[in-house]
């Protein structure tokens, strides 16, 4: 099994041990927001908010938990080997999440698409500079990975989006493809789903509460996501900075994503029989406001990036706070007579 000591010196563990569990449940609430959007990482919220290396050490101890406890009927020393409450806390977020927002962020979306997407972008390029604070040493050939990450993410945005037959199987190899996206900061799990074409069957699937293919889709995920935790891991274990450096790249690339201002170069008709885009290309808003006629709302659209930029940062200095806070409580208690 991999140590994940190494992973954890970034955040001390005795304060991630102290996340209590509406904190957690919170994070899910946010985890799940950000996966539903096509260009925001779930995995990015976690690691902004200070769990990603709690939960990918949770996620990797589930297996062998099973195995050494579960089985042998030592539920709570397998509830305590894989932190079980902290994971029920976060997937409970996330579920709700998904359940509750998804109709709300679809029709946001839809309505407004500017200021909606530059929150998501300033929110993005925030987490762009805090990913890439947690570097430890700064090198001049950590730009392979940083420009690999970029030109790679930017790649995949800029691809069209195809459409697969929803069947069983597809749902299934869309939830294994989904998770390993939605795990790594920076890289987008939905906008995964926009790629292959089965965004809308399993957004569909969430507000129709379709409860045997979404079971597939689940299924998919736990594979995917057992699988890519431990590989993650062993990488940060042993190539932490470069890790870094490339998802800080996957970050910028994915900025593409989620710029306001789109000039739709092709069409495509869903499932539904309704036309939606199928390439899109980033423009500047003054040729946004030519093209389309409307206006481009670019001082809204800086204020609800300033707005996502701002957020990031209020969550990493609460973070900060309550990990200064732990930090002297648990110094109090050493020198306590």
């Amino acid at each position: 099994m991999v140590d994940t000591a190494v992973l954890s010196s970034d955040v001390d563990s005795e304060t991630a041990r102290n996340h209590h569990p509406a904190a957690v449940f919170l994070r899910g609430i946010a985890m799940g927001a950000a996966d539903i959007v096509p260009g925001v990482s779930g995995g990015t919220i976690a690691f902004i908010t200070g769990i990603y290396f709690r939960l990918l050490e949770a996620i990797n101890a589930v297996p062998a938990a099973v195995v050494r406890h579960l089985v042998r009927g030592q539920f709570k020393i397998f509830w305590r080997a894989c932190d079980g409450t902290f994971l029920v806390c976060l997937l409970t977020g996330i579920l709700t999440s998904i359940a509750t927002l998804a109709s709300a962020i679809s029709y946001l979306l839809e309505a407004y698409p500017i200021l909606i997407w530059s929150f998501f972008f300033g929110l993005i390029v925030a987490s762009v500079w805090h990913v890439g604070r947690q570097v430890r040493r700064h090198k001049s050939a950590l730009l392979i990975p940083l420009l690999f990450g970029i030109v790679i993410a930017w790649w995949i945005t800029t691809l069209s989006a195809s459409e697969l037959s929803p069947s069983a199987l597809a749902f299934f190899g869309a939830g294994a493809l989904a998770i390993c996206a939605m795990i790594l900061p920076g890289i987008s799990g939905s906008f995964i789903l926009v790629i292959i074409g089965m965004y809308a069957p399993v957004l569909a699937a969430i507000k129709s509460v379709d409860v045997g293919v979404l079971l597939l889709f689940m299924a998919g995920c736990v594979v995917g996501l057992l699988s890519v935790a431990r590989l993650i891991t062993w990488a940060f274990h042993h190539f932490h900075d470069l890790v870094l450096a490339l998802l800080t790249g996957f970050m910028i690339g994915a900025l593409n994503k989620v710029w306001p201002w789109k000039e739709t170069l092709s069409w495509r008709v869903n499932s539904s029989g309704e036309q939606v885009p199928l390439s899109e290309a980033s423009i500047w808003p003054w040729t946004y406001a030519e093209q389309a006629g409307q206006d481009p709302e670019v001082l809204l659209a800086l204020v609800m990036a300033l707005a996502g930029f701002g957020l990031v940062l209020l969550v990493e200095w609460i973070g900060f706070r309550r990990g200064q806070a732990s930090s002297a409580a648990e110094f109090g208690k050493d020198v306590a007579p």
